[in-house]
């Protein structure tokens, strides 16, 4: 982070609490990004917002969110204020989606329950991973099916084929976020990602903050 940068943090964090400056800090030792998560074009609006607040709960920075078909905006209610800690990336269509997540160097993985290729607790941890999850009602698209490096699958004994998407996700992240902390994966936030983040939701917390800011620069 640039000098002026850091600079403006410190002088955001006087308007704020100790207890409150401490607790960011203490969040984002868990936060990653070594792992993404990713939803197309999923209907229901609350599933959408409770995948986010998964996100937050388990440590994953970044959503992906498509929205080709249903244009929509965070249910706040459901989400809890994770739309706060969490950044929310939005595409137009999946094609975008997938070519930005490869340029950062993640692998593409698709979840559906009709293929046999990796059981979730077999899914390897190791590899930066971004995470497809598909419609209610028709799963993930063809094409996010074709570009995927591979797919995970989470082990069901029962009559029924499928789970909500928004209880899918959550079994998926606290499981591979748990297995990833518990590795020798370099999967933490880099230095200048954690201040950038600090000074982020510094900002969303401190009322006024525009009016503040323009007493920093004089």
């Amino acid at each position: 982070m640039p000098k002026n940068k850091l600079a403006l943090l410190e002088y955001l964090e006087n308007f704020m609490s100790e207890n409150r400056k401490n607790r960011f800090i203490d969040v984002l030792k868990y936060r990653t990004n070594h792992f993404t998560i990713a939803v197309e074009d999923v209907y229901q609006l609350h599933n959408t917002s409770a995948v986010m607040r998964s996100c937050e709960v388990f440590g994953i920075q970044n959503l992906h969110v498509v929205e080709q078909r249903y244009g929509k905006a965070i249910d706040k209610q459901i989400a809890m204020g994770a739309e706060k800690w969490v950044d929310i990336n939005r595409y137009d269509n999946i094609k975008t989606c997938i070519a930005s997540l490869r340029e950062q160097g993640y692998q593409i993985i698709a979840t559906t329950p009709h293929n046999e290729s990796c059981m979730l607790d077999e899914f390897d941890v190791t590899k930066k991973s971004a995470i497809f999850f598909g419609t209610e009602i028709d799963g993930l698209s063809e094409e996010v099916m074709k570009e995927a490096d591979g797919f995970i699958k989470i082990p069901m004994v029962g009559f029924t084929e499928s789970l909500n998407i928004s209880v899918s996700a959550a079994l998926v992240i606290q499981d591979i976020t748990n297995r990833m902390r518990h590795s020798d994966v370099n999967w933490q936030l880099t230095e200048d990602e954690v201040l950038e983040k600090r000074l982020d939701w510094t900002r969303k917390t401190i009322k006024d903050i525009e009016y503040i800011e323009k007493q920093f620069v004089g």
